[in-house]
């Protein structure tokens, strides 16, 4: 092959050779005389050719108003707005928003002497409930007194040495202490069973006197439940027959609280303390302000079944019941004094 040889002029290259066509076809584009010119064109035609494609013709925008307009029209507008909700919010002055009564819709707590028969027998019937209740304070008693756990140790004793002679008798050991168990459990029964009597004798006569007075039946009222009654008797003053007056024009006299209860589910929330109360507030307004107020001798939750040494815990519970009046009495003359 014919093998073309590039001209030398000594040991140089002659680059005239190779830069000629380059810069020829540069400006055979016409208007493009340097490579910055070449990249402005360039850039112009791109952006020409994209501008172009991006344009959609109106005829095309039928779509809802949510579709986003690519040219100017004149034909769809945004809705008119509303007036602001500022401009419509009326001032503190005119409304005022509370929050909600958490108590709204709860019934009050009254307290005050009953007077329909049907409130009086349901305010007995607490007082009777108190009573049947003694049974199980007094079957606590019974089982957890020294002398009893004494006797039923010693008992399971006598059982497991008479029985038990090898391990297969301790099947025969359990079964008889379990017999003995339930035996000293319906002994303890039928020991406090005197309560339920007691409370079956709560009738409406017991809230009278020898004379076929009534005795204040106080009662605290819970919405349509009676949860608390306190049974007052007055005591007036008498000389020979004759009805002698204090110095403030009324009877002199003693309140005697024969019976004073609340529900289980109330107790230990003050209704107890407000039924005293409430007692000594009749007691001072009947009797006048020198009456004295006190508990029964024989009040509802009087009468023992047992023998006085199982009698512990009824007698503590009389003890802080009298210490619960002394305060409200106390607390009461201190009001006035003030």
């Amino acid at each position: 092959m014919p093998r073309h040889h590039v001209p030398m002029k000594g040991t140089e290259l002659d680059l005239r050779v190779y830069t000629t066509p380059v810069l020829d076809t540069i400006n055979a584009v016409p208007g493009l005389r340097t490579s910055a010119d070449f990249l402005s064109f360039v850039h112009k035609t791109f952006f020409s050719f994209l501008r172009a494609n991006l344009v959609l013709p109106s005829s095309t925008l039928n779509s809802t108003i949510s579709t986003p307009l690519l040219d100017p029209s004149s034909s769809q507008t945004l809705p008119p707005l509303g007036p602001s909700s500022l401009a419509t919010m009326s001032s503190a002055e005119d409304e005022v928003l509370l929050p909600p009564n958490p108590l709204e819709g709860v019934p009050e707590l009254i307290t005050k002497p009953l007077t329909t028969e049907d409130d009086k027998v349901a305010a007995l019937k607490l007082v009777a409930d108190s009573i049947a209740q003694q049974r199980n304070i007094a079957a606590r008693a019974i089982i957890f007194h020294p002398l009893f756990m004494a006797f039923y140790i010693g008992l399971m004793a006598i059982v497991s040495q008479y029985l038990y002679k090898d391990r297969g008798d301790m099947g025969i050991v359990i079964t008889t202490g379990a017999g003995v168990t339930m035996a000293c459990l319906i002994a303890i029964r039928g020991a406090t069973a005197g309560y339920l009597h007691a409370a079956e004798e709560m009738t409406w006569k017991w809230a009278q006197n020898e004379d076929g007075e009534d005795d204040v039946i106080i009662g605290s009222r819970f919405g349509e439940e009676i949860m608390g009654a306190c049974i007052l008797r007055l005591e007036r003053n008498g000389n020979g027959g004759a009805k002698k007056k204090s110095k403030s024009g009324k009877l002199g006299g003693k309140g005697l609280v024969r019976a004073w209860t609340v529900r289980v589910k109330y107790r230990g929330k003050g209704v107890g303390t407000e039924l005293l109360e409430e007692a000594v507030r009749i007691t001072r307004e009947k009797l006048g302000n020198s009456a004295e107020i006190g508990f029964a001798a024989e009040h509802a939750n009087s009468k023992k079944v047992l023998p006085d040494f199982f009698n512990s815990t009824f007698k503590k519970r009389e003890a802080r019941a009298a210490r619960a009046l002394e305060k409200v009495v106390e607390s009461m003359d201190g009001k006035k004094k003030k």
